[in-house]
């Protein structure tokens, strides 16, 4: 799985555009690991005769980032220079079997070049991707898949399509694994690569008398076809399996069409989704790609005022708490431990029914800035709690009882805002929170490991 960082990097990168009578926007954020292997590619409008046609990928790369970031900046390239490609009329129906032969045969082409790489050839680089990506025309959506990236389609409010993932245990996967001489173990190739098929890897990718579709790990992507239906066809999301690992496809689409009711911003859609899928548990690199089409979501007034209103409280509630954990605890020699998870918990707890239950989490973003707000110590681990900490848990208590006070100094009333009195928890409750050594955290995230992962391991 490879080695984990003490606490996750959160900042993200986002982008956004338009054309074709579509939006994008995309974002991605490294999480706990020790570094950034996914890339992706959005393209409104691609070049020359095919410029109403659109593509957005997404590559999930493992034990590196080469080959992840060259299929960002080559893929789209080596599908359009095929010559099924090339023949291509603007002004006709393209060929369906033609489009996907010319899709298949850029992603082998590409394949071959990547092996040619000096790094990959002398050996020192073994990465590889997988890859996920979507080309829109103006009549069909291909899906394109190689490996445990996803693409969902969400037409009229529900999953219209999904990509299957490649995975090994797959009967047919399988099948192709063992007729190349391997095995699955654990659901792994060879007990090693969590994938079937990828750009990259070539270490599983060596026995001369098989082609390039027969090795362990084969390039060869599933491509499917779906015709649009402009009416009810609402987005498309692309995401690698670091958002799939924590959630399934039918909590995204709820997900993302709520939070675009709230958010008009695509990209910042993108930022509360990671969030949600950082704090239910998700410890990979993650990156996702919203694609919205004319029906999507449009915002609700009446929702984004609701989101304001919960943003407001989970900020009241994040100081209320910090005040007595940062502050408090501290004064008595306590770590000023209050990671995200905590308070997002915390706050969770104490909301009642009128905000949606993934919403606190995909505020984490929001809390992170408070945390921040208080200087780095705030967020970190600190020494040992002194030996006279029970001595004021009592006091502790009360303040927890209080909190609901505390929380009613904002511009509005708790009650106003959806929040319920805080659960005052036992004394001896919020002891083991304060000493971590004691207690783990509700939902709480993973935590650096100093196991080197084997090169060849992946999601």
């Amino acid at each position: 799985m490879g080695t984990l960082l003490a606490t996750p990097i959160t900042e993200k990168f986002n982008e956004s555009g338009e054309g074709n009578n579509l939006r994008y926007g995309l974002s991605s954020m490294q999480g706990w690991r020790v570094s950034m292997e996914d890339a992706h590619c959005a393209i409104t409008r691609l070049p020359g005769h095919l410029k109403d046609w659109s593509f957005f990928a997404v590559f999930d790369g493992h034990a590196g980032a080469l080959v992840s970031e060259r299929c960002a900046a080559e893929l789209l390239k080596r599908i359009v220079d095929t010559e099924e490609f090339k023949k291509i009329d603007p002004e006709l129906a393209p060929s369906i079997p033609e489009v996907r032969q010319g899709i298949r045969e850029g992603f082998l082409a590409l394949d071959e070049e990547l092996r040619n790489l000096p790094e990959i050839a002398n050996g020192s680089d073994r990465s590889g991707s997988t890859a996920v990506c979507v080309l829109i025309t103006p009549k069909h959506i291909f899906f394109v898949n190689c490996g445990d990236s996803r693409a969902v389609l969400i037409r009229d409010g529900e999953v219209g399509f999904a990509t299957t993932d490649h995975k090994p245990a797959h009967p047919s996967e399988k099948e192709r694994i063992q007729k190349a001489g391997g095995s699955v173990i654990v659901e792994r190739v060879n007990g090693n690569l969590a994938v079937s098929r990828s750009l990259g890897d070539y270490s599983y990718k060596t026995a001369r008398d098989l082609g390039p579709t027969e090795q362990l790990i084969s390039p060869e992507p599933e491509i499917t076809v779906i015709d649009r239906q402009p009416e009810h066809d609402q987005m498309v999301v692309l995401a690698c399996d670091g958002v799939w690992d924590v959630v399934s496809n039918e909590d995204l689409c709820r997900v993302v069409s709520e939070r675009m009711r709230s958010v008009g911003d695509l990209s910042r859609v993108c930022n509360e989704v990671i969030d949600y899928c950082l704090y239910n548990g998700s410890s990979d690199n993650m990156s996702m790609v919203l694609v919205a089409f004319e029906p999507a979501p449009k915002v609700d007034p009446e929702l984004q005022a609701k989101d304001k209103r919960l943003e407001e409280t989970v900020e009241r509630m994040a100081n209320a708490v910090l005040v007595i954990f940062a502050d408090i605890l501290n004064s008595d020699g306590c770590p000023k431990a209050t990671p995200v998870n905590h308070l997002l918990s915390r706050i969770r707890n104490n909301l009642n029914g009128e905000f949606p239950p993934h919403a606190v989490y995909c505020k984490g973003a929001l809390v992170q800035r408070i945390l921040d707000a208080r200087g780095p110590s705030t967020s970190k681990g600190g020494p040992e709690c002194s030996p006279d900490t029970n001595s004021r848990l009592s006091m502790i208590q009360q303040l927890l009882a209080s909190c609901h006070g505390i929380i009613q100094n904002g511009s509005s009333s708790l009650q106003r805002s959806g929040v319920a009195e805080p659960v005052v928890e036992s004394a001896e409750e919020v002891g083991e929170k304060a000493n971590p050594s004691t207690n783990t955290a509700t939902n709480a995230s993973p935590v650096a490991t100093s196991a080197a992962s084997s090169t060849e391991s992946t999601t």
